[in-house]
């Protein structure tokens, strides 16, 4: 049986997959591998996970969070999902500051590849991390934290420097989430982007470029429902999909009822299958904030090209963090997500046009998703690389194809 992604659009040509059960059984795998790479819960839609030599997978780990409520935060298995780390957290009474569309995939490999979700004050998952354990390329192990000088490179990594086994998050107290959705957005609306984003603590535009919905995410104490005509949308009269056509079955709880954070933040509930079950593909652009409004303009323009392979776009705020290879870093940003149909190669040509768009944007990929543009590697990301994995154990043909080898 071959091994492929979530999505199954990428087949992994590993030789062999391993499972080890303890960290002594994994260093001594990864002293013993000449090619290794470590394999999360394959929610990317490219080859980042995929090597020609050993996948590790670390499903039989011991897996029990470490929660230290007094220090504010968790010590978490690497292929811990969210979905299982954040009511564990709840239980404790605290929370992560934010959450993914979806909570069903792994801590390590969000992290490993910049992923977020939305709010004008929140940055990345990658940037809860206070501290990291990984097996390096001779089989030892080496923690990094906050403040150590590789600790910004060794965050969001792709898998380049090591198998990482456990990572330390911030946490936050417990809180409260109500979900509005708003239909009927009008693209002139673009013009108040700030003040709509700004509108709750997460806040994300749905939008096939003709028709856009807002999904309002308010915390802390219950407060007025925005009003019928903000920002000339309507509201919601029922739960709705972010996919128009698609029952509103497996999303978290609208309508303003109030929940927990880690029912309400991700678009899903965590006891549902994803949307599609993996029949799409999946891209994101993340762009400086200053350019978002010229930017979604210029995609509403391209609008009658994009939506033959389109599912749904969806947009979303993120703060800047300090990391190296972060889409994010040194710059609050706008990303631009497009779940395609399962279709590569029509979705090719209208993803080019797309990077073409937005070219002059200075747009970043997500390290997750489809893209054909390859940004520079940070030098000192490659010098990073070259000192943990001389011999280049962990490359595959996705970081040789970042660090131009």
């Amino acid at each position: 049986m071959t091994l492929s992604n979530w999505a199954g659009n990428t087949a992994f040509r590993a030789s062999d997959v391993h499972h080890p059960s303890s960290l002594d059984e994994l260093r001594r795998l990864v002293a013993g591998s000449a090619r290794v790479r470590a394999l999360g819960s394959g929610h990317s839609f490219n080859d980042v996970a995929d090597t020609t030599g050993d996948l590790v997978v670390l499903d039989r780990m011991p897996d029990a969070a470490e929660i230290d409520s007094a220090a504010a935060r968790v010590r978490v298995p690497a292929r811990m999902t969210y979905a299982r780390l954040a009511p564990q957290l709840d239980a404790h009474g605290l929370a992560l500051a934010n959450l993914a569309s979806l909570p069903h995939i792994s801590v390590a490999g969000s992290v490993a590849t910049g992923t977020h979700g939305s709010g004008d004050a929140i940055p990345s998952l990658a940037a809860a991390v206070s501290s990291l354990d990984l097996v390096t390329a001779d089989g030892s192990t080496l923690t990094l934290a906050r403040g150590d000088a590789d600790f910004p490179g060794a965050v969001v990594a792709l898998g380049a420097l090591g198998v990482v086994t456990s990572l330390t998050l911030d946490v936050v107290p417990s809180f409260e989430v109500r979900q509005y959705v708003r239909e009927g957005l009008p693209v002139e609306a673009l013009a108040h982007f700030d003040d709509i984003m700004a509108a709750g603590y997460s806040v994300s535009l749905f939008t096939d470029w003709r028709e856009t919905r807002v999904w309002l995410k308010r915390a802390g104490d219950p407060g007025d429902e925005p009003p019928a005509d903000w920002y000339g949308t309507r509201p919601a009269d029922g739960p709705r999909h972010p996919l128009p056509a698609m029952p509103a079955d497996p999303c978290t709880t609208q309508l303003g009822v109030p929940g927990p954070w880690h029912e309400r933040l991700p678009h899903f509930r965590a006891d549902f299958e994803p949307s599609g079950a993996g029949d799409e593909l999946q891209s994101e652009l993340i762009l400086p904030r200053e350019h978002a409004v010229e930017a979604l303009r210029a995609l509403f323009a391209i609008g009658e090209r994009i939506r033959p392979v389109l599912h749904i776009s969806e947009v979303r705020t993120v703060a800047a963090d300090d990391l190296w290879l972060s889409p994010f870093h040194g710059r609050d940003s706008v990303g631009v997500h497009f779940t395609w149909i399962k279709d590569p190669e029509g979705v090719r040509p209208v993803l080019e046009l797309v990077e073409e768009t937005l070219a002059p944007f200075e747009p970043r990929p997500h390290w997750g998703k489809l893209f054909t543009r390859w940004p520079s590697c940070p030098e000192r990301f490659r010098s990073l690389a070259a000192r943990l994995d001389p011999e280049g154990k962990f490359a595959n043909d996705f970081t040789r194809r970042l660090l131009g080898e």
